[in-house]
C-alpha cells in the first residue's frame, strides 16, 4: 500500500533526510537510534499519557461550530488545541521531547521559537521537570510577541534575542543549531515543528498525532463515523498540520487542505508561501522546498504571523504538495485577519494568527451541504491582541 509517512531512510518521497555538520552527526545518529524505542516503550507512553491528560488537559474538545457552519454551508467542527495548557498544540511535542531527553541523560534543553508558543511550551515543561532551558528567538519576534517572552522568563528560561538576518524564526533556528554544535554532550535540541534533520519531522508528527487520534474517536461520538471529508490546518513548519492529518494521510476518503501564509500576496516579494514559491533545496538539515533566489540563497519570508514566517516547510508537507495529496492554499494577511474577526464574532473564539490562516481557507473551498469538515484551531489569540487591535483601528480610519 502506498504511504505518505516517512520511510526507513528518513524521507517522505524525495524530501527529508539528515544534512548536518559532522560535529552533530553523533547527536543526530543517537536520536535516530533511540527515538522509536523510547516513544514505543510502555513506561514512557504511560507517563506521557498521564501528563497529557492531567497537566495539558487532553483530550481537547471537538466543537461543532454552528454559526460558522451556516456561513459556509457545511458541517464544521473545530479541534480546540487553543484550550491546551499554554494555549496551543506545542505543549504536546515539548512534553514528549523533554521526557525523551531525560531518558537520554541530557541535562540542558535548547529550543527555537517564532510566535513564542513553542518557547513557552518548552520553558513550561523544563520548569515542570527541573531542566535548564535556553530559547532562541529572533529580535523582531521578541518585540512583536513580548508577552510570550515575559512568560518564558517567568518560567525560568533564558531568552536569547537573535539579531542576524531578518531576526525571525529562520535566524533563531540557525542560532539554536550553532549552540547545539558547541554543546553536543549535555544538550538536547527540542525542535518545535516537523522540520530539521531526520528523525525530527517524524518524531514531532508522532507526538502531535494525538490530535488526529482524538479526532477519530470524537467524530464517532458526534457523527457516528471516524473520518471527515475535509481536514484543514495552517502550515508553517507544519506540526499542527502533521498532527491533524497523521492518522488520515493514507485514507483517500479524506481531503487535506493546508493553508500557508501568503503575506501581502505571493507576487509581492512579501510572502511566506513556501509551497507556492519554493524550490527544492536544503534548510536546517532537511531536503525540502525553500524560498530562495537563483543562486540558492535563502530569501527572507514575510507574514503578519510570527509562527508562519519561515522560508522552508516540513518535508512531509512538501511531499503532500508534490504528490497532490494535499491542496495548498495561500492565505494573505488581510484574509487571515478578517477570518479571525469572523470566528470571534460568530463563535466567541479568538484564534491565534496562525490558526486564522486555516480559517481564511474556508471561503476558498466549494463545500457541499453534507461535507464534514474538521479545522484545527492550533492556538489562542491572546499573544496577537496588539496586531488585531492595530488592524481594527486601521479599518476604522479607512
Amino acid at each position: 500500500m502506498e504511504t505518505y509517512q516517512v520511510n526507513e531512510a528518513g524521507y517522505y518521497g524525495e524530501f527529508g533526510g539528515a544534512y548536518i555538520p559532522e560535529i552533530l552527526h553523533r547527536c543526530v545518529e543517537d536520536l535516530q537510534n533511540t527515538y522509536l524505542k523510547v516513544l514505543e516503550d510502555e513506561s514512557y507512553r504511560k507517563e506521557l499519557r498521564g501528563l497529557l491528560k492531567d497537566y495539558v488537559g487532553r483530550p481537547s474538545p471537538l466543537y461543532f461550530a454552528k454559526r460558522l457552519s451556516e456561513r459556509y454551508g457545511c458541517k464544521i467542527y473545530l479541534k480546540r488545541e487553543d484550550l491546551n495548557h499554554t494555549g496551543a498544540h506545542k505543549i504536546n511535542n515539548a512534553l514528549g521531547q523533554v521526557l525523551l531527553a531525560k531518558r537520554m541523560g541530557k541535562s540542558r534543553i535548547i529550543a527555537e521559537t517564532g510566535a513564542g508558543q513553542h518557547g513557552v511550551a518548552t520553558a513550561t515543561v523544563c520548569a515542570l521537570m527541573d531542566m535548564e532551558c535556553v530559547v532562541y528567538m529572533g529580535k523582531t519576534d521578541v518585540e512583536r510577541q513580548h508577552v510570550n517572552v515575559q512568560k518564558m522568563e517567568m518560567l525560568g528560561a533564558k531568552v536569547v534575542p537573535v539579531t542576524s538576518g531578518n531576526m525571525t524564526l529562520k535566524d533563531a533556528t540557525n542560532e539554536a543549531i550553532r549552540d547545539w554544535c558547541c554543546h553536543p554532550e549535555n544538550t538536547y535540541y527540542v525542535i518545535g515543528s516537523t522540520v530539521g534533520p531526520h528523525p525530527y519531522p517524524d518524531m514531532v508528527a508522532r507526538l502531535q498525532s494525538v490530535i488526529s487520534e482524538e479526532i477519530r474517536g470524537q467524530l464517532v461520538e458526534h457523527e457516528g463515523r471516524d473520518y471527515p471529508d475535509y481536514l484543514i490546518a495552517c502550515v508553517g513548519g507544519g506540526s499542527n498540520a502533521a498532527g491533524t492529518i497523521y492518522h488520515y494521510v493514507d485514507d483517500p476518503r479524506v481531503k487535506i487542505v493546508l493553508a500557508e501564509a501568503g503575506g501581502l500576496g505571493i507576487t509581492t516579494g512579501k510572502s511566506a508561501a513556501t509551497i507556492q514559491l519554493g524550490k527544492k533545496g536544503i534548510i536546517h538539515g532537511s531536503r525540502t522546498l525553500v524560498i530562495q533566489n537563483e543562486d540558492g540563497q535563502i530569501e527572507e519570508p514575510y507574514s503578519v504571523s510570527a509562527g508562519l514566517d519561515y522560508p522552508g516547510i516540513g518535508p512531509m508537507h512538501a511531499n503532500l504538495a508534490e504528490t497532490h495529496r494535499a491542496k495548498i492554499l495561500a492565505v494573505n494577511d488581510d484574509e487571515a485577519l478578517d477570518a479571525a474577526f469572523l470566528l470571534t464574532r460568530l463563535e466567541g473564539i479568538i484564534p491565534a494568527l496562525e490558526s486564522a490562516h486555516a480559517l481564511g481557507a474556508l471561503p476558498k473551498i466549494a463545500f457541499k451541504p453534507e461535507d464534514l469538515v474538521v479545522l484545527t484551531v492550533s492556538g489562542r489569540g491572546d499573544k496577537d491582541m496588539d496586531t488585531y487591535i492595530r488592524y481594527k483601528n486601521q479599518q476604522k480610519k479607512a
